[in-house]
């Protein structure tokens, strides 16, 4: 029940931001002209990184074509609140107009909240890290487990639990892999490792320039050798197993020794119900 409530309350979510694209579509009196100087960005945005040429290809064509597609806000006491469309917002500012067409929608601090993660998640514009904390984001939200969210977003779970676990790695990895220093791909075979080991493991990515193929031969190699090292470090066991050994023979069983183990032999039937009478006793 629970998940089929979370499903119908994003679905119902996404289908209000669609009903005011359709307004668009049907009236075009819904799409206003703001200020830009009016228009605060979302505070619960995602991503944090946008592409300064790719910023640039999108302002040079809204200042050829215009704006085609409007950017949605919320009013507020001072202005306005961007919900969704920062990229377009800000390749606006970025091509130095002064007005930008908008779509003025009623929400609340969850709804943005969410307005915002959702829309960045379907337009895969996150980063690999940002994704990671706008799923971490959206399971607090929803009180939702891996395969609960994998339902609400329509992505695997696996992708979920994986994209997840980059979390986990250091922040100068983190970092290395916004930097698009390493891939995803060799993200995901750092984790487990503690802050040295990632370290000394992307210096040696980006230095021999290693697939994740690569990289992931010599973690493997790496692991059986720390295997062998702990097997030699161990220290040497022998059990003492001289009493034993002569109660057992005083009750005629049969006894096999080594450093760690003692192994009784019976040679019939009648030997085990014996010594079972003995345990009785």
């Amino acid at each position: 029940m629970k998940r089929q409530t979370l499903g119908r309350g994003l679905d119902a979510l996404l289908g209000e931001m669609d009903e005011a694209y359709e307004n668009e579509a049907s009236d075009r009196n819904e799409i206003i002209e703001i200020p830009l100087k009016d228009i605060r960005p979302n505070p619960f945005q995602p991503r944090k990184t946008f592409e300064e040429e790719a910023l640039q290809e999108l302002a040079d064509s809204i200042k050829e074509d215009g704006l085609l597609q409007p950017i949605v806000v919320t009013e507020d006491i001072d202005g306005y609140v961007l919900i969704a469309g920062e990229r377009r917002f800000r390749a606006t500012k970025l091509a130095k107009l002064k007005e930008i067409k908008a779509i003025v929608f009623n929400s609340d601090e969850q709804k943005m909240r969410k307005f915002a993660l959702i829309e960045n998640i379907q337009r895969e514009e996150l980063n690999a890290i940002e994704l990671a904390k706008a799923y971490s984001e959206l399971i607090k939200l929803h009180e939702a487990t891996h395969e609960e969210l994998s339902n609400i977003i329509h992505k695997s779970r696996t992708h979920i639990t994986n994209t997840l676990r980059l979390l986990q790695l250091s922040s100068k990895t983190q970092k290395a892999l916004l930097d698009k220093k390493i891939s995803a791909g060799h993200a995901k075979i750092l984790v487990g490792f503690d802050e040295k080991e990632q370290q000394l493991l992307v210096n040696s990515i980006v230095g021999q320039k290693l697939s994740v193929r690569e990289l992931e031969s010599i973690v493997k190699s790496r692991k059986v050798i720390d295997e062998r090292e702990e097997e030699q470090e161990k220290p040497a066991v022998h059990y003492n197993f001289d009493l034993l050994k002569s109660r057992f023979e005083d009750l005629g069983i049969k006894i096999k020794t080594s450093n760690t183990k003692l192994t009784l032999e019976f040679s019939s039937q009648n030997e085990i119900e014996e010594f079972m009478s003995h345990l009785r006793d």
